[in-house]
């Protein structure tokens, strides 16, 4: 990159899908029976659930993903670059290429997904080819390594990562060589302890931090852990004690909240207090994207919160 002037605060990159989220179901969907689910929304899922909730959160969010051209495509287009004012300048549509659905399931305060997907057209990083200077960026590492990281690093933008869940079960420590141009890597109990070969979380976030500047492993409802070398914290915070009504998403706005506190230069353990808060208040509702908090809903439950949480919240004033 010639200019390493930010041209956007985020710069985001992933697979994106329609969710179609049934909420409220009383148990999971028997053969030969009809279930009735009590609540019910689509909207925009996969990397848009992460896009949403950054630019709910204040930052200019640019996103690079494949649309098909069908109802699904240009439904997702709309929403995303007018409704939340998303750019979409580094996306694009593909003709006769159908968008990947996602349909979820929610009961029991967790919810079990149904997806149907076909390859995009081209892969990410042909699609990205020269990325945009940016502030901050968030890539999702897997088979197909980014690679835009190295530009991106190298002109002062802060990469953040995370991975998924490897249905081969075979979790290769290899994955972690690709965070040599990340700032921060943030991956659930579960992954961390797979990929770094710990048996607790404690000790894979100490694995972490040996490759990251900014390490952070989320606990679910428990809260999350993390180490920031850079500043020399550490900090551990509990999980807020909410009613899930669906967790789809809700480490995606994990996620996104930590990259905006970090780009407003919290201390650490406000940040993790921000990113539990944001992913509390998403589970909440029913999908991704369109559960994430924004600015007034987040000052609406700090006005709202007892006095021990509006204390203990009070960084939310600089929102």
């Amino acid at each position: 990159m010639e200019d390493s002037t930010p041209v956007t605060d985020v710069f985001l990159s992933g697979l994106l899908f329609v969710d179609v989220v049934f909420g409220g179901l009383p148990s999971a969907p028997e053969l030969g029976t009809e279930t009735w689910a009590t609540g019910f929304d689509t909207g925009p899922g996969g990397i848009a659930n992460l896009a949403v909730a950054v630019r709910r959160l204040g930052l200019h969010t640019t996103l690079a993903a494949a649309f098909g051209d069908d109802f699904y495509g240009d439904w997702c287009w709309n929403a995303l670059s007018s409704r939340e004012d998303i750019d979409l300048s580094r996306s694009r549509k593909f003709p006769d290429w159908p968008m990947p659905v996602t349909a979820a399931l929610a009961y029991d305060g967790d919810r079990a997904l149904v997806t149907h997907e076909k390859p995009a057209p081209i892969t990410l990083n042909e699609m990205i080819g020269e990325p945009p200077a940016c502030r901050a960026a968030m890539v999702h590492l897997g088979q197909d390594p980014p690679q835009w990281l190295a530009p991106v690093s190298a002109a002062g933008g802060l990469v953040f990562a995370d991975v998924g869940w490897d249905p081969a079960g075979r979790w290769p420590e290899e994955l972690l060589d690709l965070l040599t141009h990340c700032h921060a890597f943030m991956p659930n109990e579960h992954e961390a302890m797979a990929y770094t070969r710990k048996s607790t979380p404690e000790a894979a976030l100490a694995r972490i931090a040996d490759l990251v500047p900014l390490a952070v492993v989320t606990l679910g409802g428990r809260g999350a852990l993390a180490i920031d070398s850079g500043t020399g914290e550490t900090a551990e915070v509990p999980g807020m004690p909410v009613a899930a009504v669906d967790t789809t998403g809700a480490g995606d706005v994990f996620g996104a909240a930590m990259i905006t506190a970090t780009l407003a230069g919290w201390p650490l353990a406000d940040r993790l207090r921000f990113a539990n808060l944001c992913a509390a208040l998403s589970v909440q509702g029913l999908g991704g994207a369109n559960s994430a908090p924004d600015r007034p809903r987040l000052r609406s439950w700090w006005k709202a919160a007892p006095t021990s949480l509006q204390h203990e919240y009070s960084f939310l004033e600089t929102l």
